[in-house]
């Protein structure tokens, strides 16, 4: 009897909390509505996301206005328990027509006194890709090398530059209306997966695709041999133990470093891009460190050897340059320093943003003499060369990026190809925002 009396007296306690819970809940639902500008796509179809963590979600009625039609798009009663939905809004099969429609939107709980969530949107519906207008007329694309592509748009866009196969290089609006895109042939992409084209989306999520007139130019790379000797494990190694504690075989920490902290560090290159001003910062050809010896290239491919066995292989993504020991590194071009710290196998590394995703690398430094954030002219020394990370001697490794992919460092030490391939293409396509 008493038994029954204490589970009779739960059921009311929890039957009193489930009451005073939907009876109390004073919440409305809360609604996000995405894309959070005013123009939408029948293409790409608006979302909703309703949340309410209290009493749940109950129901979802949204209609669509535009001049004497009203429609509903949706109206759904949700499952009990549910807490957060996510909705598609289709406006494909509703007969609508390019313009101003309004949308309404009400969503209530499961509280006793059911509490509403109301919101009125105005959109614009937009079902017309933006138009391109290619501005530059020739663009001649060495493998591994860069280029500058510019055009106009016709409206506002979300989204804009050069899509080659996987890769994306944004543009940046410039004065007038100008889109500037510095993309690249990157050495690894096989020439017929490079078909470079003009991207732009729009607001409303509306995608145009324009081709461009191009000429690659296909350059074979130099096979290197470098032969790793037990006192340069035993020398350098110590250095990247804490990379991998676990690995205590020279040879093996060598293949680790050599192999997956090589393509990490890698990978953090394409993280500062998105620290790149819209606009040029440079001028002129970069300056290459002076009365210094070329002692490797870019896209050398280097094969590994240890006892006479090879045992690796990468490609080499730089110019590496020797000179005197701790000789003064100018910057190569103005900018904003966007790094300056150990980075891997480049050892103290810095790097400089010059504008429209391009920047430059200089690593193995011994020592550092500027901090991230600091503006930089050009030839200001920003530290000294060294040996510091993955180097057998004293130099320079300089590399050009852009967007996060490494490019052919020579032609940004050329003036002519400067000339011929960034600053005429600049200019005439800026006097047409005049």
């Amino acid at each position: 009897m008493k038994q029954r009396a204490i589970m009779f007296l739960v059921i009311i306690l929890v039957g009193a909390a489930a009451g005073y819970l939907f009876m109390r809940d004073g919440k409305a639902p809360q609604l996000m509505f995405l894309p959070a500008g005013g123009s939408v796509s029948a293409k790409t179809p608006p979302t909703l996301t309703l949340e309410d963590n209290d009493t749940g979600l109950k129901d979802l009625v949204v209609t669509v206005t535009q001049g004497d039609k009203s429609l509903t798009v949706v109206n759904v009663t949700f499952p009990q328990g549910t807490s957060r939905k996510t909705v598609q809004l289709p406006l494909d099969k509703l007969g609508l027509t390019d313009g101003t429609l309004v949308m309404d939107i009400k969503a209530r709980d499961n509280a006793m006194l059911a509490n509403s969530a109301k919101q009125q949107l105005t959109l614009t519906l937009d079902n017309r890709p933006p138009n391109i207008s290619v501005l530059t007329t020739a663009h001649n694309i060495n493998q591994g090398g860069a280029g500058l592509a510019m055009f106009r748009v016709s409206e506002k866009v979300q989204r804009a530059g050069i899509q080659a196969a996987d890769r994306f290089f944004p543009a940046f609006p410039q004065q007038g209306g100008v889109y500037a895109c510095l993309f690249a042939f990157p050495h690894d992409m096989k020439p017929g997966d490079f078909l470079p084209r003009v991207v732009a989306v729009d607001l409303a999520g509306n995608e145009r695709i324009s081709g461009i007139y191009y000429h690659t130019r296909l350059k074979p790379a130099k096979s290197d041999r470098i032969t790793i000797s037990q006192g340069f494990l035993d020398e350098k190694m110590p250095e990247f133990q804490h990379y991998f504690p676990d690995t205590r075989d020279p040879l093996q920490l060598f293949l680790r470093v050599n192999g997956e902290l090589r393509a990490a560090n890698i990978a953090k290159l394409k993280e500062f891009p998105a620290k790149t001003a819209g606009t040029p910062l440079w001028q002129s050809a970069f300056l290459r460190l002076p009365n210094a010896a070329p002692r490797a290239g870019f896209n050398d491919q280097r094969d590994y050897y240890f006892n006479d066995k090879k045992v690796d292989h990468q490609t080499h993504l730089g110019l590496d340059l020797a000179s005197l020991a701790a000789s003064p590194i100018p910057a190569a071009n103005s900018g904003t320093v966007v790094f300056a710290n150990e980075l891997g196998i480049y050892g103290q590394c810095v790097i400089i943003d010059h504008g429209l995703g391009l920047q430059s690398l200089y690593s193995h430094l011994s020592s550092i003499d500027v901090t991230e954030g600091t503006q930089v002219k050009k030839g200001q020394t920003i530290g000294r060369t060294g040996k510091t990370g993955m180097a057998g001697g004293d130099h320079l490794h300089f590399g050009i990026l852009v967007n996060g992919i490494e490019v052919e460092p020579l032609e940004w030490l050329d003036q002519h190809w400067i000339t011929d391939n960034f600053t005429n293409k600049w200019n005439r396509a800026m006097a047409t925002a005049k």
